[in-house]
């Protein structure tokens, strides 16, 4: 049975470890404690039983209780599992910051992991290249890099007008 637990919004994680610690310790039939990424103030539980679930949070600090309804895996399966969305960046691509320290800065893309949503880019204003990791929604594209198909150019072409 999974189980969505309320927290004081912030202490999470300090309440994630205070239930699987007591689940540990009394060998309560609880199975995991997450924190799904994006929703503060929760965590979800997953026990054999409701009993089981109530034991493990019972009077602890940062523990607000239960919400009453049990879930199935398939109502919380968005919040647990890892998308990887279809980024049109590609190595080679002239970027603009719009987030994140360097905001206004435009770098050039050397490396893309999609599943973790993040770019390596190399900033174009800097006399040394320094990669910096940049999460994708804290970039847009500019530029796109030589002989690329019709397509891809007209959108850069695009990007270039918006300027």
């Amino acid at each position: 049975m999974i189980f969505i637990i309320k927290v004081t919004t912030n202490k999470e994680e300090r309440a994630l470890e205070l239930v699987s610690e007591r689940a540990e310790k009394k060998a309560l039939d609880v199975f995991s404690v997450i924190r799904p990424h994006g929703l503060r103030g929760y965590i979800i539980l997953e026990s054999a039983d409701r009993e089981s679930a109530e034991e493990a949070v019972f009077n602890l600090p940062y523990i607000k209780g239960i919400i009453g309804k049990t879930l199935t895996y398939d109502e919380i399966k968005t919040m647990l599992e890892p998308k990887a969305e279809d980024f049109k960046i590609e190595v080679g691509d002239i970027i603009e910051i719009i987030g994140h320290t360097f905001k206004g800065e435009k770098a050039k893309v050397t490396r893309v992991d999609k599943t973790k949503g993040e770019v390596v880019v190399s900033l174009l204003g800097a006399s040394v290249p320094i990669p910096v990791t940049i999460k994708m929604d804290n970039i847009k594209v500019i530029r796109r890099e030589e002989g690329r198909d019709k397509e891809q150019e007209t959108e850069s072409e695009t990007f270039r007008d918006k300027e």
